[in-house]
């Protein structure tokens, strides 16, 4: 393997399903007795529903309006 010049190397295939590492999975690195240890992170939840718990709320309107005031204001006057 050879490092790029921006610090990456890919994991050859046989060690990521040896792993058991699947695209888009995490991993963390150590550096341990003179080498460097690479561990998957286990996660309690996959990255779509990390994504979706940050975007929840952020919908939500603090200012009280009905769905026919917040209409009127977002299109503007016609």
């Amino acid at each position: 393997m050879r490092l790029t010049s921006k610090g990456q190397v890919t994991i050859p295939q046989n060690i990521r399903e040896l792993a058991g590492l699947k695209p888009y999975d995490e991993v963390e690195f150590e550096y341990r007795n003179k080498q460097i240890v690479v561990k998957p992170v286990k996660r309690a939840s996959t990255p779509g529903e990390e994504a979706i718990a940050l975007l929840r709320g952020s919908g939500t309107s603090k200012l009280e309006l009905s769905a026919d005031e917040w209409l009127e204001m977002t299109r503007g006057e016609r």
